[in-house]
């Protein structure tokens, strides 16, 4: 047997591989969830990532040119990513008009994305900051809310982001709040630990994996149900 064939009765069928979506606050870990999911075979998109690629594109270039000026353009003509966050940021009618430049093509990259997974896909994961702001919970046959200390949030955006509590409070403002995010999940794991080698989180994100898949059979076994 094959190591393809020892895992072929947990895969469900291609038609009902379920999508996962990831919520948390700022700091939380949904990165590294994301991450985990990957080396269980799963196939992530990341928003972030997605973002990067679609401000690349002529089209999404000139239309933010448009809408805040060129103020947003680095020397060599691409967009300051750091410039148009703090101008989104800052101005909610300003993050609305980018949000609606960019969401429908970092969505349309996603779905074809996904519709290109190998075949030995198990699941989708959507990796997305605004995923319950925007409405792609719709889309999702689970979401995992990812926990963690305020403490240890902070701590993680000052390392990695160089961002103070201020702008942490700043950013998370623009987001819906973590109780309704997490009350909006189906699942939920702990990311609070200062651990390099993420053990705990490993093992609570393949305990909910295991779930979701279970379900996701469960579903392609009695499809009436």
């Amino acid at each position: 047997m094959t190591s393809h064939d020892s895992h072929a009765s947990t895969h469900p069928p291609r038609a009902s591989r379920p999508t996962i979506g990831i919520v948390g606050g700022i700091g939380s870990g949904k990165s590294a969830v994301a991450r985990h999911l990957s080396n269980l075979g799963c196939v992530v998109s990341s928003a972030d990532d997605l973002a990067r690629r679609v401000l690349t594109e002529p089209i999404v270039i000139n239309a933010i040119i448009e809408c805040l000026g060129r103020e947003v353009l680095a020397a060599d003509g691409s967009i300051d990513r750091a410039a148009l966050a703090r101008a989104i940021f800052t101005d909610s009618s300003v993050r609305q008009q980018v949000e609606a430049i960019m969401h429908p093509r970092i969505h349309a990259q996603r779905l074809r994305d996904f519709a290109s997974a190998p075949s030995h896909t198990l699941a989708f994961v959507i990796d997305a900051p605004l995923l319950l702001e925007v409405g792609l919970d719709r889309e999702c046959d689970a979401v995992i809310f990812v926990d963690a200390l305020h403490e240890a949030r902070a701590r993680r955006v000052a390392a990695t982001r160089h961002w103070d509590v201020a702008q942490l409070t700043q950013r998370e403002a623009a987001q819906l709040p973590l109780d309704e995010k997490r009350e909006r999940s189906t699942h939920v794991v702990i990311n609070s630990l200062d651990d390099p080698q993420e053990i705990q989180l490993k093992h609570d994100v393949a305990r909910v994996f295991a779930q979701i898949i279970e379900s996701a059979n469960r579903r392609a076994s009695n499809p009436a149900t």
